[in-house]
């Protein structure tokens, strides 16, 4: 492996990659994002048996985007922890369930956000479906909603400002009449 960034061990980490994805170190997330550093991440899309997508709208607590709409679900992989666990495990705590996860695709970004911090994250997109009942965390969203389709896109073109950069990003290169 590559060399490690300093860290404090109470402190969140985030794997760092190259651009195939290949592991090449790890670094504290905070450090990762004010440094602009690659480093892996996941977004979830879930959608219910009508094909409606769920949105949350982030925290206005969190370090950034907070107050915007985005995707069900997004996270990082710890250290040793496989892509797939860390997806199931990010679901929970930020919505309050589960359900079975199918990997999409994936793109690399880099866009600077607010407070001086940038995103450069090797996204992997997954989907999943559920229509059980939930309690979202509030530390992670302030709300939530389920969307059509033909809905979502008129957001997205007439308000794109009230959404998160990576969430658009994802859904100019999700596939057309693709639901889950």
């Amino acid at each position: 492996m590559g060399k490690d960034i300093p860290q404090k061990a109470t402190v969140e980490m985030v794997i760092l990659v190259d651009e195939q994805n290949n592991e090449i170190g790890t670094a504290e997330k905070m450090y990762a994002h004010r440094h602009a550093l690659l480093h892996r991440a996941f977004s979830i899309l879930i959608f219910n048996k009508k094909g409606e997508m769920m949105l949350q709208e982030r925290s206005v607590a969190k370090y950034h985007s907070g107050g915007l709409w985005t995707n069900a679900c997004c996270g990082h992989t710890r250290p040793n922890e496989p892509l797939l666990n860390a997806a199931h495990r990010r679901l929970g705590e930020e919505m309050g369930f589960d359900c079975d996860l199918t990997e999409q695709f994936h793109f690399i970004y880099k866009v600077p956000l607010n407070n001086e911090l940038s995103e450069h994250e090797y996204l992997t997109i997954f989907t999943g479906e559920y229509n059980g009942s939930f309690v979202v965390n509030p530390e992670e969203a302030d709300s939530w909603r389920w969307v059509s389709m033909e809905s979502l896109k008129k957001e997205l073109r007439e308000k794109p400002e009230q959404f998160t950069f990576w969430f658009k990003l994802i859904m100019e290169r999700f596939p057309q009449g693709h639901t889950y």
